[in-house]
């Protein structure tokens, strides 16, 4: 096993490099997960926040944590497995007090694939968001085709969070902004034609920024179609950097403030 096979390319120094949204439990991550895990840091990452889907996720999350100590786990159920996940108050609300535990998610709604019921979707979005705030814990929130409904949701709660991989409108980033919300930016920005998520690059307030794979998806180019990994994360914050005519390495220090400043300060 060795940096090409695994990563693709050698280690390049940068960073330092908080991944704020990443999915290590993905079965593509079987055969090699804990060298990929354990050579992160050549690759300039220092923190990484595993997001579940599921309560199974979310277990497996928080054992990968205890394992690494660079590794936080957010735990709860993605729109997607809202269907298969049971009853919201059946979701066992010990997992929250393990100290690896620093946010709630990925939760949202997502209406452009609707694996589950938009009501059945809006039910868990509206549960987890309550487990935030009973545990008083920052939400990762996912947000795709539905914009209107988590907007909406969102008012009645006043999380503190982050919407990750964001790719809506500068209008809609406003919104999120003044409900005190970050944006997380992934490798769409690298994308031919993401006119919108270069737009929200562009226009977020730097200390409202978070870096994010979402690995082993949404791989930014040149590496596009590949496993993603965290390591990955130079590409985007390279393209950002460039967007906003900065140094990438003031973007690394300060998104890695602010994700510190989000999911560890508490």
């Amino acid at each position: 096993m060795g940096y090409t096979e695994t990563f693709g390319f050698e280690p390049l120094k940068c960073g330092p490099i908080f991944d704020s949204h990443a999915h290590y439990d993905d079965p593509r991550y079987d055969g090699d997960r804990d060298f990929l895990l354990s050579s992160l840091c050549e690759y300039g990452v220092t923190n990484v926040l595993l997001c579940s889907s599921d309560l199974e996720s979310s277990e497996k999350n928080v054992k990968l944590a205890e394992q690494y100590d660079f590794l936080y786990a957010a735990v709860g159920v993605h729109p997607h497995e809202a269907g298969a996940s049971g009853v919201p108050d059946d979701f066992p609300e010990e997992i929250f007090n393990n100290h690896k535990v620093v946010a709630v998610g990925e939760t949202g709604l997502d209406y452009h694939y609707d694996l589950s019921d938009r009501i059945v979707q809006k039910l868990w979005f509206d549960h987890c968001l309550s487990l935030s705030a009973k545990h008083r814990l920052p939400a990762v929130i996912h947000s795709r085709e539905a914009t209107a409904d988590v907007i909406d949701i969102l008012r009645a709660h006043r999380p503190a969070g982050v919407v990750h991989c964001f790719s809506g409108s500068v209008e809609t980033a406003a919104i999120m902004l003044d409900m005190g919300l970050y944006i997380g930016l992934g490798g769409t920005v690298t994308f031919k034609n993401a006119q919108k998520a270069v737009a929200a690059a562009k226009y977020v307030p730097l200390d409202r920024m978070l870096l994010e794979t979402d690995a082993p998806y949404m791989t930014p180019a040149p590496y596009r179609g590949k496993r993603c990994h965290s390591g990955h994360i130079r590409f985007t914050a390279e393209a950002i950097a460039a967007l906003r005519g900065m140094d990438v390495d003031e973007l690394y220090n300060v998104t890695r403030n602010n994700a510190e400043r989000l999911f560890l300060s508490r």
